[in-house]
């Protein structure tokens, strides 16, 4: 299997390569079980969070363990989307992702009080790797219909051409 290497601050790591749709081979990050690149990445977005921020969003599943970092070490408090609908979710909030990097369309869901976190606050989207934009799109509209204001995307590592204005620590390239 190809890798690709990539460093952040003193930890490097080689990610696997995926194949994906009919594009070549992309690199793969994973923050799950990665403690270690997982901490070095939050610490070095820590002053990336735009000036103002007041409730961080993101989405499960590789993405939250890096916003929860960088909640934890910022101080300010995050709210998480999910990928499928929970039994305890009272009134969510449905957002449909048209396509995703890996080719699949979803569906996210936000619960009524996560979204409450989201109103009349200044929110940044955060995720692990932003490609298209289209899941940063739709939390966008999460915390738009929640009544809060969208004030940065960042993204660990940035793919591809997203037209956002994503504030990220290292580029991937789209094709191996």
């Amino acid at each position: 299997m190809e890798s690709f290497n990539v460093t952040v601050g003193p930890v490097s790591r080689d990610l696997p390569t995926v194949k994906v749709g009919s594009v070549n081979r992309v690199p793969l990050v994973e923050f799950i079980g990665d403690s270690e690149f997982t901490n070095e990445t939050a610490q070095a977005m820590l002053p990336l969070i735009p000036a103002g921020t007041e409730v961080l969003l993101t989405v499960v599943t590789n993405a939250l363990p890096l916003t929860h970092e960088l909640s934890d070490r910022s101080g300010i408090p995050y709210v998480c989307a999910r990928k499928k609908r929970r039994t305890y979710m009272t009134d969510p909030i449905i957002q449909d992702v048209p396509s995703m990097t890996l080719g699949v369309s979803e569906t996210l869901w936000l619960d009524s009080h996560q979204a409450a976190r989201l109103a009349g606050r200044q929110v940044t989207i955060v995720q692990d790797v932003m490609a298209s934009g289209g899941t940063a799109r739709a939390l966008a509209r999460f915390v738009e219909r929640a009544g809060g204001s969208v004030i940065g995307y960042l993204a660990a590592f940035k793919q591809g051409d997203s037209d956002l204005p994503v504030t990220f620590l290292q580029e991937l390239p789209t094709s191996l």
